[in-house]
């Protein structure tokens, strides 16, 4: 009888398990699976590898089968947190084998991917959900999941969480979660930050430690080589070219130095593929697969993807960047020597990073072992080819892509229409185009034709004085050409402007000759004081200007609003003074204001 059915565990399970080859448990296995089945909550310290997926999902499994609920509307029985895509789907993939023979579904949300598709899965509901937190509060907000039926919460990689900033959303998740509930917590390191977060989580917890928190794998090897950083890329690929790798996992801290790392490898003729943020998850994915198949011998990553590899047979881990971070050293190490077997670890560095490297040491208390150049290495490296020309595959569909597609487009077109001679950019449709099925069929057009009817139209306008003549052929013209006048409207236009023209320059003529007459007129009284008083009795308003200054008899100007008289005395004789006499009371005119008749004095 195996360890597994020792502790009770349903048959399916042990079946599977048996499938899998699995017969003793790893240490943290061996101590967290009992205090599991109690139902207590957990806090586990271990490091990638050592078989932590199983010592949570064999348990769970084990007590959402016993129980069989019926799967919540839009819900899930078990939640298990990841930071990165890569770990959810390779956790999602592990828990499905442990549950062949059980009748519980397992799905796994993540972003990169459509979220309609992953809504309709999750709309009958699930048994176990493994999510990353920014697609799992995506769903929530959309009302395509709720959390109020999880009995099992498990937080994996809480330290990368920090890493990655997920701190706040991990916190609603928290208050989205039921009081009642087994949570299980799990980090590689535990620093008073993560003891902190596990705290918000957990309740009376059972900690199991199987290695201490910064202890690195005991199998692996650690060498290191002072160079410069432009000369890293030579020294990488002329060791790759030496060692007999079966699978090598390179680490740099940026995803274009990844990039930049495959190009060279590529050009060398060593078959590599890089997986890091940028990449779509179906190039992550194409390149993960690759790499577990054999295909790709190197994989290049960046720290926070290769979170979520979990490879068994690779052989070398090279830091070509040392991290920044030391704790993120002990994951990076930690992706060979696993399962018991035994790896390597090279690092890389250069003048600026032997700081990192004071740092990781104090951190592991393991010294790392100094290897030397090669002999020859200026040499070979001179030799070395340069980097391939990787064509890119398609990226991620987003808004971006069409909308650029659309400004290309636009710009062709305007090319097209400038050359056409159509100032709008547009190209100009040939004369005589069959456009029945848009219902704008075009009629031949012929300009001298329209002038010599324009010219006609002008002469009738001259003889009858017409004001608005042009305006008047235009409305005429549209309204009887059969329905067709739209559709010459453009080329009207142009013709009706310059008659249009011609009407305005007359009409000017005419207006001068106006305003002439009245400077000759201005010195005689056209209009006497007694037309004008008549005028504002009948309440006429006067035209425009007229209260402004007006001529006397004798010829000077007055001002008819004052009240005072023109000559210093009464204004009241004259001609008019019958009508502007001292006692006559002051009236208004119609638009309010005074008229001016009491003048006297």
């Amino acid at each position: 009888m195996s360890y597994f059915e020792q502790l009770g565990l349903a048959e399916p399970i042990i079946r599977a398990l048996a499938k899998k080859g699995y017969a003793d448990p790893t240490p943290i296995q061996k101590q967290a699976i009992p205090a599991l089945l109690e139902g207590r909550d957990l806090c586990g310290i271990a490091q990638t590898g050592t078989g932590k997926t199983a010592a949570f999902s064999l348990p769970s499994l084990h007590h959402l089968a016993s129980e069989n609920k019926p799967r919540p509307f839009r819900g899930c029985r078990m939640l298990v947190l990841s930071p990165t895509r890569e770990l959810a789907a390779q956790i999602a993939e592990n828990m499905r084998g442990y549950a062949q023979h059980l009748r519980l579904s397992v799905e796994t949300v993540f972003g990169g991917v459509p979220i309609n598709r992953q809504i309709r899965k999750l709309a009958a509901g699930t048994d176990v959900l493994v999510a990353t937190p920014g697609r799992l509060l995506d769903l929530i907000d959309q009302r395509a999941l709720q959390l109020r039926d999880v009995e099992i919460f498990v937080l994996d990689e809480a330290d990368q969480m920090m890493d990655l900033g997920f701190i706040v959303p991990l916190k609603r998740i928290d208050k989205l979660l039921p009081k009642q509930r087994q949570s299980l917590f799990f980090s590689a390191t535990m620093p008073k930050a993560i003891a902190e977060l596990g705290a918000r989580f957990l309740d009376d917890p059972v900690t199991v430690e199987v290695t201490p928190p910064a202890t690195t794998a005991e199998r692996v090897e650690q060498h290191i080589t002072y160079i410069n950083q432009k000369e890293k890329q030579a020294l990488l690929t002329l060791k790759l070219h030496e060692w007999d790798v079966e699978r090598a996992l390179v680490f740099t801290r940026t995803k274009h130095g990844a990039d930049r790392v495959v190009r060279y490898l590529t050009g060398a003729g060593l078959a590599a593929a890089a997986i890091h943020g940028n990449k779509s998850q179906a190039q992550r994915t194409t390149a993960l697969q690759g790499f577990r198949d054999g295909r790709v011998k190197i994989l290049v990553a960046t720290d926070i993807a290769a979170r979520g590899i979990d490879v068994s047979g690779v052989s070398h881990v090279i830091n070509y960047e040392i991290p920044n971070v030391p704790e993120q050293y002990v994951h990076r190490i930690g992706r060979t020597a696993r399962a018991g077997a035994d790896g390597q670890a090279f690092s890389f560095a250069a003048p600026d990073e032997k700081v990192y490297i004071r740092d990781i040491q104090r951190l592991t208390g393991v010294r790392m072992t100094p290897m030397p150049l090669p002999e020859g290495f200026n040499e070979a490296a001179a030799n070395l080819p340069g980097p391939a020309k990787i064509e890119k595959g398609p990226g991620p569909r987003g808004r971006g892509g069409r909308r650029d597609a659309r400004r290309d487009d636009r710009r062709d077109s305007r090319r097209d229409g400038r050359r056409s001679g159509n100032r709008h950019g547009r190209p100009a449709p040939a004369i005589g185009d069959d456009r029945a099925d848009q219902g704008q069929k075009r009629s031949s057009y012929d300009p001298t034709a329209y002038r010599e009817k324009d010219a006609i139209e002008a002469r009738e306008h001259d003889s009858r004085g017409e004001r608005s003549g042009s305006g008047n052929r235009r409305n005429n013209r549209h309204g009887n050409d059969g329905g067709q006048g739209k559709k010459h409207n453009f080329n009207r236009r142009h013709e009706n402007g310059r008659n249009d023209n011609r009407h305005d320059e007359r009409q000017g003529d005419s207006d001068r000759q106006e305003r002439g007459s009245r400077r000759d007129n201005r010195g005689n009284a056209t209009s006497s004081d007694d037309q004008r008083n008549n005028n504002r009795r009948d309440g006429q308003r006067k035209p425009h200007g007229a209260n402004k200054h007006h001529r006397k008899p004798d010829g000077k100007r007055a001002n008819s609003t004052s009240g005072k008289s023109y000559t210093g005395k009464n204004h009241s004789s004259g001609k008019s003074g019958e009508n502007r006499g001292g006692n006559t009371p002051m009236r208004r005119r119609p638009d309010g204001r005074r008229s001016g008749q009491n003048r006297a004095g």
